[in-house]
């Protein structure tokens, strides 16, 4: 079978899925996002989901586009692009049979993914058991076995704290003070400081200021208008006034477990076929 004939569907279309979806794609797979109709990336300059809203999305020089149809889907993906269709739920397994299955959504727990989806099924994060739920877990916390893939058993368990970077952790998270709707007040990419309002919530109780937690890039901010709910992140602030590419780069989280994506894929087609 050619590359371009092996489908690899994947669900979920955030920054880190979107280190997957490129890295496929690039490899000759044909890719298919699955996404909801209201996807949350924080880093929505590098996250394919955003074509559910703009029709398109372009991450580094690779446009994903968002389409009604698995016919069209497929007119999208013969041009080496991903496509991406508004489907949480998995309907297009009703017409296809995929090669692969890749649940990115990380949610920290399984929202349906299962072995009977497609003869090589990968997720990513815990939430799931590596060879009872799906075929093969990658480990997604940061540190020495980032990207690693696992056999058997579960990846390790979220702690809820981010990755640490310029010694910050939880500081670089931004988290609503409230359920309503988001007003960004600045842009991805943007200078911010250390108790600067970058954003208001519409609540029922009056409009919340939402203020920057440090002084850095506002490295992500969710879309303004989406309906958010208390405690949820919205906004990520890098600390690294230097680092004002990474806005627009895949992150090198993203690509590490996406090469362990590209190796349990390999991995598995070869064992099977009995090489």
């Amino acid at each position: 079978m050619k590359r371009r004939e092996q489908l690899v569907l994947v669900r979920g279309g955030g920054d880190i899925a979107t280190g997957t979806i490129y890295k496929l794609c690039r490899c000759g797979y044909s890719v298919l996002v699955l996404e909801t109709g209201h996807p949350s990336a924080i880093r929505r300059n590098v996250a394919f989901s955003e074509a559910v809203y703009e029709g398109q999305s372009t991450v580094e020089d690779m446009t994903c586009f968002h389409v009604e149809s698995l016919a069209k889907a497929r007119e999208v993906m013969e041009q080496g692009c991903p496509a991406i269709l508004t489907d949480p739920k998995c309907s297009v397994l009703e017409e296809v049979t995929p090669w692969a299955v890749v649940d990115a959504i990380l949610a920290k727990k399984n929202l349906g993914t299962h072995k009977g989806m497609a003869q090589k099924t990968i997720a990513l994060g815990p939430g799931f058991q590596a060879g009872v739920d799906v075929d093969i877990v990658i480990e997604t916390m940061r540190g020495h076995n980032l990207g690693r893939i696992i056999e058997e058993g579960f990846a390790l368990p979220n702690t809820g704290i981010p990755g640490k970077i310029a010694g910050y952790d939880r500081e670089r998270v931004v988290h609503s003070p409230a359920k309503g709707r988001i007003i960004g007040l600045c842009e991805i990419g943007d200078m911010v400081k250390q108790g600067q309002r970058i954003a208001r919530i519409a609540s029922p109780k009056g409009e919340i200021e939402v203020k920057a937690s440090l002084s850095g890039i506002l490295r992500g901010m969710i879309r303004s208008g989406y309906e958010v709910t208390e405690g949820l992140k919205i906004a990520d602030i890098d600390p690294r006034k230097e680092e004002y590419e990474n806005c627009f780069r895949i992150s090198d989280k993203a690509r590490c477990i996406a090469g362990g994506v590209l190796e349990a894929l390999l991995y598995l087609e070869q064992a099977q076929n009995g090489e």
